[in-house]
């Protein structure tokens, strides 16, 4: 099975963006003098958006509006100032996307993180490659597990919804794939668990970046000019 399109998640999928996350709502949290969280329990606080990674984070019995309003508006500049500073591409993802370039297939980017961020990570640490479609959460847009942003991705795109290959690494990217009508596979090297993504929908599961190819026709290699 072969597919014309490729929808990325970012967060956990293209970029390691855990260490800039955390130590972003660790310092919201500190200077409300809240307990801070390991780095790895953010594997499960991200995902859906900025508010949904606060609501995870902050104690409970501490999430009065103005509080959590606070927080939310604390981790979006903190987050602003360290983006950037120690993420990076998974190992493997700048050669999947140079393959991916080589056989001409269109590629997205759908992300909860915000707009504004969501282009800049892309534009200042995927550089190299040209992505038809980038989108993260704005008001208009509803957020995923809801397919609105998924197939707007594919219209962008011009790949029919099946036709378009979605790699993710949550349960809730999985759903958006089903919810929309395309192939879900699930990353490994993210932010979540095998049995997570089975059973979210995911159709296969990879371990390493360049394992997408297979779902590709390989690169055509140039016929030689005969000599009669």
């Amino acid at each position: 099975m072969t597919f014309a399109g490729v929808l990325f998640d970012l967060d956990g999928t293209l970029l390691d963006t855990l260490e800039d996350l955390a130590d972003s709502v660790n310092s919201a949290l500190r200077q409300l003098g809240f307990p801070e969280h390991p780095a790895h329990a953010y594997k499960y606080f991200v995902g859906d958006g900025v508010e949904n990674l606060v609501r995870r984070a902050v104690p409970e019995h501490c999430q009065d509006q103005p509080t959590f309003a606070r927080c939310v508006e604390m981790v979006r500049c903190e987050y602003a100032q360290r983006w950037a500073d120690k993420t990076k591409p998974y190992e493997g993802v700048p050669e999947l996307l140079d393959a991916l370039t080589a056989r001409a297939i269109p590629m997205g980017v759908l992300s909860n993180k915000p707009d504004q961020f969501t282009r800049l990570c892309v534009t200042h640490l995927l550089p190299r490659w040209r992505f038809q479609a980038i989108l993260g959460a704005t008001p208009q847009l509803a957020r995923k597990p809801d397919p609105a942003g998924a197939l707007q991705v594919a219209a962008q795109l011009g790949v029919l919804p099946a036709q378009v290959l979605y790699l993710g690494d949550t349960n809730t990217d999985m759903q958006t794939a089903v919810a929309a009508g395309m192939f879900p596979v699930g990353a490994l090297w993210g932010f979540r668990t095998a049995e997570e993504l089975l059973a979210s929908g995911a159709k296969a599961l990879i371990q390493k970046p360049l394992e997408l190819l297979c779902f590709f026709e390989p690169v055509q290699a140039p016929k030689s000019a005969g000599l009669f």
